[in-house]
């Protein structure tokens, strides 16, 4: 059965309605469920939140209407994208739950803006029945006697959904590999937003980030994303080649080229001829090789060892790296050319202890990865963490990344004789951390005197917290204010200046 939904803004008309000070009677959305039925009743609001509960009590005891109130902060009433993405995240709340939905967007309360947004989302991808009101006309269908193109739906949220820009663009589909990224903070979701763009450009990528971060599963998901998707993808790792033998392995070798070529051997380069070449530690790469990889890149031609005739090449080349190459480069360690040639799209991947927001996330699934992966084994357990060894991983900086987080669980696991995996596993599976990584400070361990600032403590303490709600809300402080257990989003905004936190 077909459920009807009015969706609307609730106006500064219909809180004067409320309160009884209007002069166009009982304002436009009492008078569309008055003259209309409606089975679900969808009110968005950026009002105080005392403001919207007061309509709500006056609209029930005046139509006998149960509505739902979605808080909604803006700026300002007339901010576009922000009254766009508001409706939007409402409206794909909505769509997830199981129920079959005629929708009709009340398009009179509000601003013209949100009258606008809601023209626009009913003739794109929501599609629904557009109604407005007036106190001479009472309550009527709007007809919008013209399309509009997906072109015109703005490109900040196109961004954000990657399988509507990719259509609107001809691009192919967007490959699953990105799905096994996981990622919850704003810092990834901005990378991987990077990743994505540049998957379907065809220009050389850097790829620069600690070990442990990830960087082959980007190259992986972006080559799989990519115009050369089903050609070869061809992973090198430069520091594991001996200085004499890269020529070869990267050229390919005429038989009887050397002592020891037996046979013809085809290079890295050319095996990736139509794909992509995903250069693992290029800093680890010789100095002199790094002379003939550059020759290479910009010919597009390749000579194998022992041979005189060169050979045409087209590859896409990805590296990656867990070095500052920059520094490299200052360092004469690295050739500045080759540098430039590689860097025409640049990932930097951040390390685990800048993602709290994803640690959690992480590890629930290498956890179920585990159990999944052994329950074949003699006597396996399906293994739960205690709350003292997940806080103990909480409080690990991670040097070795999310490489050393999937070790450290999988020896707690093995390890652990039963179902739950203790305190006492996890700090017997953890490697202690030897070096001072950025960032990494325990706040409860400062020396008493030297200057110790308790206010300024306090403050730091704040802004940590309100900067990982505000993150892992998607900046949306109506959501961040119940993550750290604010009252309401102007008491958030208030701590947010107080502690000097950007929003």
């Amino acid at each position: 059965m077909t459920s009807k939904a009015l969706i609307a803004w609730i106006g500064n008309t219909d809180l004067r309605a409320s309160r009884g000070e209007s002069r166009d009677g009982a304002g436009p959305i009492a008078n569309a469920v008055t003259k209309r039925e409606f089975d679900e009743l969808h009110l968005l609001s950026d009002h105080k939140a005392a403001d919207s509960k007061s309509f709500m009590k006056w609209l029930k005891k005046e139509t006998g209407t149960q509505a739902k109130v979605w808080p909604v902060e803006l700026t300002g009433p007339t901010r576009f994208d922000e009254i766009y993405e508001g409706a939007i995240g409402v409206l794909k709340t909505l769509e997830k739950e199981d129920i079959d939905r005629h929708r009709t967007f009340h398009v009179s309360p509000g601003t013209p803006a949100m009258g606008a947004v809601w023209v626009l989302l009913a003739k794109t991808q929501f599609p629904a029945e557009l109604i407005e009101s007036s106190k001479e006309e009472g309550v009527r269908t709007i007809s919008i006697p013209f399309e509009i193109a997906a072109d015109y739906i703005p490109m900040r949220d196109i961004e954000g959904d990657e399988e509507i820009r990719r259509l609107t663009q001809g691009l192919p589909p967007e490959a699953p590999e990105f799905t096994e990224i996981i990622h919850r903070c704003q810092v990834m979701k901005t990378v991987i937003a990077q990743a994505r763009r540049v998957a379907v450009e065809d220009v050389p990528l850097l790829i620069q980030g600690e070990s442990g971060t990830g960087k082959e599963l980007f190259a992986r998901a972006i080559h799989a994303s990519s115009l050369r998707a089903g050609k070869p993808f061809v992973e090198v790792n430069c520091g594991a080649i001996p200085a004499e033998l890269v020529e070869s392995e990267f050229f390919g070798h005429k038989k009887g080229a050397f002592t020891g070529a037996s046979e013809n051997k085809v290079g890295y380069l050319e095996t990736a001829n139509g794909g992509t070449l995903f250069l693992d530690e290029i800093g680890e790469l010789p100095l002199a090789a790094q002379v003939k990889l550059l020759r290479a890149l910009q010919e597009k031609k390749i000579t194998r060892v022992g041979e005189a005739k060169s050979k045409s090449v087209d590859f896409r080349v990805i590296a990656a790296t867990n070095r500052i190459l920059l520094d490299e480069v200052a360092a004469e360690r690295f050739r500045e050319d080759l540098f430039h040639r590689l860097a025409v799209g640049v990932l930097n991947l951040p390390p685990l202890r800048e993602r709290p927001n994803d640690l959690n996330l992480l590890i629930d699934y290498f956890l179920d990865r585990i159990n999944v992966d052994r329950t074949a084994s003699p006597g396996w357990e399906h293994k739960k963490l205690s709350a003292g060894a997940r806080n103990l991983l909480n409080q690990h900086p991670w040097p070795g990344n999310i490489r050393e987080l999937s070790n450290t669980l999988c020896r707690a696991a093995i390890w652990s004789g039963g179902m739950n995996i203790g305190t006492e596993q996890i700090r017997n599976s953890l490697f202690p951390v030897k070096r001072a990584l950025p960032g990494y400070d325990s706040i409860l361990n400062r020396s008493l005197g030297n200057d110790l600032d308790l206010t300024e403590l306090i403050g730091e303490v704040a802004r940590h917290y309100l900067s990982r709600a505000y993150d892992e809300a998607d900046k949306n402080k109506s959501a961040a204010c119940k993550l750290v257990g604010l009252p309401n989003y102007q008491t958030f905004t208030n701590w947010m200046k107080k502690y000097g936190v950007k929003s």
